[in-house]
């Protein structure tokens, strides 16, 4: 009879459990889709990019721009893992980390600049190049990568230069706007999915 009723008990409590954190994650959700934070939010654009790859699954999204003369810039691009210390200041609580790479037509190397995209103020970004990478082919083995941590001993001027190179390319301040706030705004929305799942499961599941 003891054992009937610890059972009992023990269907009882996780019940109550699985009610209490039922009634949680549907409040995060109430919570969530009351005080959307970036609702009526929209800065920058794509400009002359074209969107190649933006699934609502996956944490990154690809654009690609060919020019005229054959040349082409491709921009993958995803958020930091790490919030910003000072989110309250900001509008988006992540900066974004982008690889832009140049092929020039009829050659397979390839000119990476590792970019880390940032809110200067509300509504505006501006990006620094943290790395500069030549591949000689898409297929070449890591050996054949040079270049990969020089960028930070090069003088300001280079530096600047290599900045003034990425703009012309495309990689302006609408471009960099566009990229944190859609990112930003698709992390949201992949939480309040997950969540919305994890309650539709709860909701379903068989009980004790």
């Amino acid at each position: 009879m003891r054992q009937k009723m610890n059972a009992i008990l023990k269907r009882g409590m996780k019940i109550a459990e699985e009610t209490v954190l039922l009634k949680i994650l549907q409040s995060e959700i109430r919570h969530e889709i009351s005080h959307p934070r970036f609702q009526g939010v929209e800065t920058g654009s794509l400009g002359d990019f074209k969107l190649e790859w933006d699934s609502p699954e996956s944490q990154d999204i690809v654009l690609r721009k060919k020019f005229d003369s054959g040349e082409e810039v491709v921009v993958s691009a995803l958020l930091l893992q790490k919030p910003i210390v000072e989110a309250e200041e900001t509008l988006f609580p992540r900066e974004v980390l982008a690889k832009v790479c140049i092929k020039k037509p009829g050659l397979s190397s390839i000119l990476q600049f590792d970019c880390q995209l940032f809110e200067e103020v509300p509504r505006s970004s501006d990006f620094d190049i943290e790395r500069v990478r030549f591949i000689r082919s898409l297929v070449s083995s890591p050996s054949s990568t040079c270049g990969q941590d020089y960028f930070r001993t090069l003088d300001e001027e280079l530096q600047d230069a290599l900045k003034e190179y990425l703009i012309s390319k495309g990689i302006s301040k609408g471009l960099t706007n566009f990229l944190v706030c859609h990112l930003n705004k698709k992390e949201q929305d992949q939480y309040v999915n997950w969540l919305r799942k994890l309650e539709s499961t709860m909701s379903h599941s068989p009980k004790p």
